[in-house]
């Protein structure tokens, strides 16, 4: 008979604030955290988005039903420029909700899922029925919730977590952006390219890899740090303002260096959250989803008639009424709900999309927008 390990020992719980309850086995940390609760239909990338900054105080369900079958590659690994492989050096969910998982079985992972959560402090529960979760948030809209992991038998009552949750502030009061942006700027150089700046708000890996990629070097500046003209006798070519979490009104910092008269020069590009500040620089309004955009399998329609496959992770909108179509204009849209999904100015020095183009995980069907951009600030892709 095989001993049970300390994983198998483990109960775990999510408790909506809107009563609804799960209860199954546990894993990850034992441990209680406090969260927006919302869902992904990604298939795959589970390590990718659970080190999403985007995904910062919320707890992530995955749709699809078995998770971890290919592991969680190395710790610490890094690529050829010393970026982390994932997203970002950590995990950044609250905490994680998904129907089954498995043993790994790939030629590139170290260790489990579970262990994962576990050695940085993220609880997860198994066994829940993500489809009722998913079709109660996609009715009733995003809730808070609380996932608490510890002994099986010994659950906390649905008093007790009701009142973790009150206690709790509400997402959209919390200062993701200190938790998320680096504390000072940074240069990530190849072969002395074209120098960007990009304004960190918590943004993946994966979007500076797509600039370095194409031969653009990198001035990496904490959210609220001011753009210089220039830095170490280099000119500034360009500008990225990329994904990161919570709520895009309450970064004010950020906005007013969006609108100031010495960045309008500035090719821009704007990806996720990046589009939601360009729009609230130039006088647009931005409003919270029900239950937000959040896989690889989004269909993008463009102005000029393309439509693409795109991934996205994001929980606020621009409210198209909002803009002043002489500065910006849509470029494209969800032909699901409507919402924007890209922006850009008569110009063309503007550019941006709600999606992420880097496609990781995802589809790269929209790579074309760092190619255009890298045009714009003096490398051809």
């Amino acid at each position: 008979m095989v001993a049970e390990t300390e994983q198998d020992r483990l109960g775990g719980t999510l408790f909506l604030e809107s009563g609804l309850r799960f209860d199954g086995p546990g894993l990850g940390a034992a441990t209680r955290r406090v969260g927006e609760v919302v869902f992904t239909t990604g298939m795959v990338g589970y390590p990718e988005s659970l080190t999403d900054p985007s995904f910062r105080g919320q707890i992530l369900t995955f749709t699809y039903p078995l998770i971890g079958n290919y592991g969680v590659p190395p710790a610490h690994a890094t690529d050829r420029f010393g970026l982390p492989r994932l997203e970002s050096g950590e995990i950044q969910v609250r905490g994680l909700v998904i129907r089954g998982t498995t043993k790994p079985h790939h030629w590139d992972s170290d260790r489990s899922l579970g262990t994962w959560l576990a050695a940085e402090g993220v609880p997860g529960v198994r066994g829940v029925d993500t489809r009722r979760l998913t079709e109660h948030l996609r009715a009733e809209g995003v809730v808070r919730g609380v996932i608490d992991v510890g002994p099986r038998t010994d659950r906390p009552s649905d008093e007790e977590l009701r009142a973790a949750i009150q206690r709790a502030p509400p997402y959209a009061e919390e200062r993701f952006m200190e938790q998320v942006a680096p504390k000072r700027p940074t240069v990530i150089e190849t072969e002395r390219g074209p120098l960007v700046a990009v304004l960190d708000c918590g943004i993946k890996t994966s979007i500076l890899r797509a600039l370095l990629d194409r031969g653009v070097s990198v001035l990496r500046l904490p959210y609220d740090h001011e753009v210089p003209a220039r830095w170490d006798g280099r000119r500034v070519r360009g500008l990225l303002v990329g994904n990161g979490p919570g709520d895009p009104s309450e970064l004010s910092v950020t906005i007013e260096e969006l609108g100031r008269p010495a960045n309008r020069g500035l090719p821009t590009l704007g990806i996720c959250l990046g589009q939601q500040l360009i729009a609230l620089a130039h006088g647009g309004r931005t409003f919270k989803l029900k239950y937000g955009h959040r896989g690889q399998n989004k269909t993008i329609l463009f102005s000029d008639g393309r439509a693409l496959i795109m991934s996205e992770n994001h929980g606020y909108a621009v409210d198209p009424a909002s803009l002043d179509r002489s500065v910006l204009a849509p470029w494209a849209t969800n032909p699901d709900d409507g919402t924007l999904e890209g922006l850009r100015d008569r110009s063309g020095r503007i550019l941006a999309l709600q999606g992420h183009p880097e496609g990781h995980p995802g589809p790269q069907e929209a790579g074309f927008v760092f190619d255009q951009f890298a045009k714009k600030v003096g490398r051809r892709p």
